[in-house]
C-alpha cells in the first residue's frame, strides 16, 4: 500500500487500516523453520586480552 501522496495522517490510517483488512491472510510459519533464523548471526569474540 503506497500512501505517500495521502498528507493527512488520518485519512492515511483509514486506508492503510482498510488495505490491511483487504488483504490475504498472511500463511503460518512452518513449524521447521526457527523464529530467528532470519537474524544475523553474531561472530563469536576471541577470547583473552582485552582489546582495550
Amino acid at each position: 500500500m503506497n500512501t505517500k501522496h495521502v498528507e493527512d495522517t488520518e485519512e492515511r490510517k483509514k486506508l492503510k487500516r482498510a488495505a490491511r483488512k483487504k488483504a490475504a491472510p498472511k500463511a503460518k510459519r512452518d513449524a521447521t523453520v526457527a523464529r530467528g533464523s532470519e537474524k544475523r548471526k553474531v561472530k563469536k569474540i576471541s577470547k583473552g586480552q582485552r582489546k582495550r
